[in-house]
């Protein structure tokens, strides 16, 4: 019996919604999961999350001792990914993060150089502080994050799939550092601003974590089930009013492009690349939340931790006391 193009196209949606609420139900269990073990950021574990989801990188910015090398220690736990970590330091060279070549010589006495992976051979990495690190080395990273793959005297060596990069930055000691470059910070989907735990938070973190028993993460999902999400948020709908609203708004936090006294305040801003990072998220947000297409409300949660990093203001704005946060709350406010 043959079957009309009508029916073909409704099993097609049937199977993404059925697959939709299962990676949803997976999602939100492994949100829950890390939850248990980082206390009070929520926020900044939802926006992690919808940055592995989209199938990016974020950049976690706050002072020390708020849980970021324990966020990422968890979320390889319980995403099932092999994580590592990077400590960058002024003196780290590139092939202490990609690997290098050493000369072995055979029982028969033939030499052949073998290559030796470095920690970037890994599913989940951790670049801490990495504004510590030169800009060679910087760079270093850099291919493996924009180009899946390194290249150590010539040869090609391929990252591991799923790759993603975590990577913090002490906002207060400047001293010592290389500032990222924009076209570095372009490369992260996110930067995700760690604050401070509430009170309550910080209750029940002494407890769990000065007490004879520690909580412990649990695996809620496989790579493979992390890799096959990702394939879905790339075909979850989104409709012509969110894509308008994800236009508008990135268009406008460019110097020029802005309406009004707003545009006399950027010096730089964000690029197709931003679309593209807002377009991926909000489409995550909308399947952790267990939705089947992202809404206005998505875009205008988002664009703060997209855009900020992605943008300057001009020297005038700031001695005005100007703040990125305040003109893309203004921008946000256009569109909603």
């Amino acid at each position: 019996m043959a079957v009309s193009g009508g029916e073909s196209l409704d099993k097609l949606e049937d199977m993404i919604v059925r697959a939709a609420e299962s990676t949803a139900t997976h999602a939100q269990a492994a949100k829950d999961a890390i939850g248990g073990v980082i206390f009070g950021q929520e926020q900044v574990v939802e926006q992690a999350l919808i940055t592995i989801l989209s199938g990016g990188h974020a950049l976690l910015v706050g002072v020390p001792g708020l849980a970021k090398t324990k966020l990422v220690d968890t979320m390889g736990t319980v995403l099932g990914l092999d994580a590592r970590r990077i400590q960058f330091t002024p003196d780290l060279m590139p092939s202490d993060i990609l690997g290098s070549e050493v000369l072995e010589e055979s029982a028969g006495g033939k030499r052949s150089f073998r290559f030796i992976p470095g920690p970037v051979f890994a599913q989940l990495l951790m670049a801490d502080e990495i504004n510590r690190a030169s800009p060679r080395t910087q760079s270093a990273l850099l291919q493996a994050m924009q180009e899946q793959h390194v290249t150590v005297a010539g040869a090609r060596h391929d990252v591991p799939k799923p790759f993603h990069v975590l990577a913090t930055q002490n906002p207060l000691e400047q001293e010592g550092t290389y500032p990222l470059p924009e076209a570095q910070l372009d490369r992260f989907l996110m930067q995700i601003d760690v604050h401070y735990p509430d009170r309550e938070a910080e209750r029940r973190m002494l407890f769990d974590t000065t007490g004879a028993e520690e909580s412990k993460p649990k695996a809620a999902m496989s790579a493979e089930e992390l890799i096959s999400a990702q394939r879905l948020v790339r075909r979850l709908p989104v409709g012509e009013s969110v894509v308008d609203a994800i236009l508008a708004l990135v268009r406008s936090a460019r110097p020029g492009e802005a309406a009004g006294e707003v545009s006399q305040l950027i010096a730089w801003g964000p690029g197709p690349r931003a679309s593209q990072a807002l377009m991926l998220a909000v489409r995550a947000r909308a399947l952790l939340d267990g939705r089947l297409a992202p809404s206005i409300d998505d875009v205008l949660e988002l664009a703060e931790p997209v855009l900020k990093h992605r943008m300057a203001l001009t020297f005038a704005a700031r001695a005005e006391g100007e703040t990125i946060e305040a003109v893309i709350a203004r921008l946000k406010s256009r569109i909603g």
